[in-house]
């Protein structure tokens, strides 16, 4: 996997990039602003983006727009310091297929590279449940996370009691890692399960998954503790 880093603070970049590196994650590239970063997605074609918001010239949200309108392929993941319900929303509307906050640590940063890699779109602890309480809101939802059409209008009959149990921490906005620590399960295995209720529901992303836990009733309790 080869990841682009867009940012405007040079130490921040080159932080990012050497720790990356020491995952064995390739970094295409280094970018400062949104109008470096588009000009690196077309030359370079990298797999994945990680695009800061505020940044001089060209803002990471308009660089998002531009990137998946040419190269739809590619997946951006903002990473700011901002939690602002605005930009959450619009990077979902932009394209982006996560949305991460710089305070994480590194091995949650590394995790959620991973997520992607397997196509499942990361988010912060507690965003997913703001996302979730939007998609609820809205009609129809917005493009980068598809109307839920093919899954059942009912309670999930069709997943085990461990799988119910791990979609309705998910649609609470917990992570993985905050799911297994709860069910006393390790992160890989609740990766497994989400794929495996993803695949019993016909959905394909998180973000589907989401949207089809408000349906039934799911989530958006995280932010009340």
């Amino acid at each position: 996997m080869s990841v682009l880093l867009a940012d405007d603070h040079r130490l921040l970049l080159e932080g990012l990039s050497n720790l990356l590196e020491a995952h064995n994650i390739q970094v295409a590239g280094l970018a400062n602003d949104g109008l470096e970063a588009i000009k690196l997605a077309r030359s370079l074609h990298p797999d994945v983006i990680l695009m800061d918001i505020r940044m001089p010239r060209c803002d990471g949200l308009r660089a998002t727009r531009v990137i998946k309108a040419e190269m739809p392929e590619i997946k951006i993941v903002i990473l700011t310091t901002s939690t602002e319900d605005q930009d959450l929303f619009e990077a979902v509307k932009s394209g982006a297929c996560g949305y991460l906050l710089k305070s994480m640590d590194a091995e949650e940063l590394v995790e959620a590279l991973d997520q992607v890699q397997q196509g499942i779109p990361p988010f912060s602890p507690g965003l997913a449940a703001r996302l979730l309480s939007e998609f609820a809101r809205l009609a129809p939802l917005p493009s980068a996370a598809p109307p839920v059409t093919r899954a059942p209008a009912g309670p999930p009959g069709g997943l085990t009691a461990r799988q119910k149990e791990v979609l309705a921490l998910v649609a609470e906005g917990l992570s993985y890692k905050e799911v297994g620590a709860r069910l006393g399960l390790a992160p890989r295995t609740i990766k497994y399960h989400m794929s495996e209720i993803m695949a019993a529901l016909h959905l394909e992303h998180r973000a589907q998954v989401l949207a089809y836990a408000g349906q039934i009733g799911l989530g958006g309790t995280a932010d009340e503790s």
